[in-house]
C-alpha cells in the first residue's frame, strides 16, 4: 500500500508531499489541474522511462519519493530479499532521482539500485491502469497477456519455456540459414584452399632450406673462381719454381732455432714462425682437398636455381620466411576442415532442430491447455464483475484458436462479448462501445485484483464514456474492491468521488510568475462543494448542493451497515 509521495520539479509541479490511506482515494480536479502528472510520478518510482524534458523548466534536476508499507506483501518481500534488499518493519522506500544532464540514480530504502530493479518490484506492488488503457482491450494482441496475468504462475512458467525454445529455435534456424546461404561461397574457398594446401604441401619445404640451397647454388655459380683463387693461394704457399712461403718459413725458422740457442730471448719469435708455418702448411693441404673437392655441375646449379624459384613463388603467396608459410598452411588446413565438416554441422542442427521443434510444439500444447481451463475460470469471474456493472444480460468469452507461433506460444486469443440477451457473442474490439469497454476492463482488472492480491491498484480515469446508473454501478465495484486493494482513482464522476474514504482535490496555482500544482485532502465542507462543482458546475445551485450531500451521506450510510 502506498503510504506517502513527494515530488520535487517534476513537469509543473514544485514541491508536492501527499499522505494516502487505505481503501478509496480520489483525485479530482478541473481537466488540465495535475491529477495525471502524480500518477506519471508513481510510474517514476516503479521504473517507467523518464527524460530531462519531465523536469520543471528552469531546474536541474527532479526527485520522487515513495514511502509503501509491504508487511501484508510477502511476494514483495520474497523479491526484495532476492535482490539484496530488506523492508524494516514492513516498510520500503523507493528514490529516483534524475538531472538535465541524463544523470538517472535510483535507491531502495537508501541502497543503490536499478531501474530494472524498480520494476520487477513495481509489478508486485501496483497495478497502473493508465488514462488510455482500456483502449488495449480494442487490440486482439493484447488479450492473450491479460488472460495470462489473470492465469497467474502456471501459465507464466510454461510461457518461459515456450519463449526459450523459441529463442532456440531461431538461432538454429539462423545458423542453418547462414550455412545454406554461403553454400557457393564455401564451395569456392574450399577450392581455393584445396589448391594453396596442395601447393605448399607438394613443395615439401624444410625448415631454412633456403638458406641451404642458396648457399650451395653460390658455390656452384662460382666454381671456376673458387678453384682459380684456392689454386693460386697454394701455389704460393709452396711454389716450384721460386720459394715458397712455406719454405722461406722453413729458412726462418732454422735460422732463428741456431739464434735461439745461443740468446734464450729469441725463443718466443722462433715459436710464432714456427706456429705460423705449421698452420699454414695445414692451411695448404686444406685448400688442396677443398679445390679437389669443387664441383662444376652446371644440372645441378640449374636444380637449385629452379627450387629457390619455387620457393620465392610461395614466399610471395604466402609468407616471408619458410616458417610464415608452414603456419599458413597450418591455418589453410585448418579451414578446409571446418568446410569439408560443414555438412555435418547442417545435419547437427537438423537433428538438434527436429528435437527443439518437437519441445516447442509439446510446449505450446500444454500452454494451450493450461490457458483454456483458466479461460473458462476467467470468463465466469468477469460476467460476475460485468453484472456488478449494469450490465446483467452480459456474455463474456475468451476463443482461442491456432496461428502462427511465435514466443509466446501458438495461440490466439480472442475477448468475446455479448451485452444483450438472446445475442451471440462477437468479437469485443468490433462491438463493445466506449463506456462498455471501459466496464470490461475494470471487470478484467477486478477480477485481477483478486487473483493476483496486488496492494494497489491505480485507475486515471476509469469511467470514460460512462454515467447516470453505470456511474453508481462503477462506484459500487470500485468501493467494493477497495475493501480488499488500496485503491486510487483519477475521476471526473461525482458518484465514484463521494464513495471515496479519501478525497484529494488537484489544483494549478500562479506562483512567482511559474505555474504550480497544489494537492490538498478536503474537509467535509471542502469536499461537499468539490463533489457539489463535479455535479453542477463552478457555480452549482442549492439543489445541486443538496444532491451532492445526498451522495456523501449514502456513502456515510454504507460505512454504517456491518460487512
Amino acid at each position: 500500500m502506498i503510504l506517502h509521495l513527494t515530488i520535487h520539479n517534476l513537469a509543473i509541479i514544485e514541491v508536492i508531499e501527499v499522505d494516502f490511506g487505505p481503501g478509496l482515494s480520489v483525485l479530482t480536479g478541473e481537466t488540465g489541474a495535475g491529477k495525471s502528472i502524480l500518477i506519471d510520478a508513481l510510474g517514476v518510482v516503479l521504473g517507467a522511462r523518464c527524460s530531462a524534458d519531465m523536469i520543471r523548466n528552469g531546474q536541474e534536476r527532479a526527485t520522487v519519493d515513495a514511502v509503501f508499507d509491504v508487511s501484508g506483501a510477502p511476494a514483495v518481500s520474497e523479491v526484495l530479499g532476492e535482490m539484496g534488499y530488506t523492508a524494516e518493519d514492513g516498510e520500503l522506500i523507493i528514490n529516483r532521482e534524475f538531472t538535465t544532464s541524463g544523470k538517472n540514480v535510483c535507491r531502495i530504502n537508501g541502497r543503490l539500485a536499478t531501474v530494472a530493479q524498480l520494476k520487477q518490484i513495481g509489478a508486485h506492488l501496483v497495478d497502473l491502469h493508465g488514462q488510455h488503457e482500456h483502449q488495449s482491450l480494442l487490440s486482439q494482441q493484447k488479450h492473450v497477456s491479460l488472460l495470462d496475468d489473470w492465469a497467474g504462475k502456471p501459465v507464466a512458467d510454461k510461457r518461459t519455456e515456450v519463449a526459450a525454445l523459441y529463442q532456440q529455435l531461431n538461432r538454429l534456424r539462423a545458423e542453418r540459414a547462414r550455412f545454406e546461404a554461403n553454400d557457393r561461397e564455401r564451395s569456392q574457398r574450399r577450392d581455393l584452399l584445396t589448391y594453396q594446401v596442395g601447393e605448399i604441401a607438394s613443395a615439401n619445404l624444410l625448415q631454412d632450406e633456403d638458406l641451404t640451397i642458396e648457399a650451395e647454388h653460390k658455390r656452384l655459380a662460382n666454381a671456376q673462381k673458387l678453384a682459380t683463387h684456392t689454386q693460386q693461394v697454394v701455389a704460393g704457399l709452396s711454389s716450384d719454381d721460386n720459394m715458397g712461403i712455406l719454405e722461406a718459413l722453413s729458412v726462418c725458422e732454422e735460422a732463428l732455432s741456431q739464434a735461439a740457442s745461443m740468446d734464450s730471448s729469441l725463443m718466443n719469435y722462433l715459436n710464432t714462425v714456427r706456429t705460423a708455418r705449421l698452420e699454414l702448411v695445414e692451411t695448404e693441404r686444406d685448400l688442396v682437398r677443398y679445390g679437389e673437392q669443387i664441383e662444376f655441375n652446371p644440372k645441378k646449379q640449374q636444380a637449385l636455381a629452379d627450387r629457390l624459384d619455387q620457393i620465392k613463388t610461395l614466399k610471395r603467396k604466402y609468407g616471408d620466411s619458410i616458417e610464415e608459410i608452414h603456419a599458413f598452411l597450418a591455418r589453410a588446413s585448418m579451414e578446409l576442415s571446418e568446410i569439408d565438416s560443414a555438412s555435418d554441422s547442417i545435419e547437427r542442427i537438423d537433428i538438434e532442430l527436429q528435437e527443439v521443434t518437437s519441445k516447442f510444439s509439446d510446449a505450446c500444447a500444454a500452454l494451450r491447455c493450461l490457458r483454456t481451463e483458466a479461460a473458462r475460470k476467467f470468463e465466469q469471474a468477469v460476467e460476475r464483475d460485468l453484472r456488478d456493472l449494469a450490465l446483467e444480460k452480459a456474455q463474456f468469452a475468451v476463443q482461442i484458436s491456432d496461428r502462427e507461433p511465435d514466443s509466446t506460444g501458438c495461440d490466439r486469443v480472442e475477448f468475446m462479448i455479448s451485452t444483450n440477451a438472446g445475442e451471440p457473442v462477437r468479437p469485443l474490439v468490433r462491438t463493445a462501445s466506449g463506456g462498455e469497454i471501459s466496464r470490461v476492463m475494470l471487470a478484467i482488472k477486478s477480477a485481477l485484483a483478486r487473483q493476483e492480491s496486488l496492494p494497489t491498484m491505480i485507475f486515471d480515469e476509469i469511467d470514460v464514456g460512462v454515467g447516470g446508473r453505470t456511474a453508481h454501478k462503477i462506484a459500487d465495484k470500485l468501493e467494493n474492491l477497495s475493501q480488499f486493494v488500496q485503491i486510487i482513482c483519477i475521476t471526473h464522476l461525482a458518484q465514484i468521488a463521494s464513495r471515496a474514504a479519501h478525497h484529494l482535490a488537484v489544483e494549478k496555482r500562479m506562483q512567482h510568475q511559474q505555474t504550480t500544482v497544489n494537492v490538498k485532502i478536503l474537509s467535509e465542507q471542502d469536499r461537499l462543494l468539490e463533489v457539489a462543482r463535479m455535479l453542477g458546475g463552478m457555480a452549482p445551485t442549492p439543489a445541486v448542493i443538496q444532491h451532492a450531500q445526498e451522495m456523501l451521506d449514502l456513502r456515510a450510510t454504507k460505512c454504517e451497515e456491518p460487512v
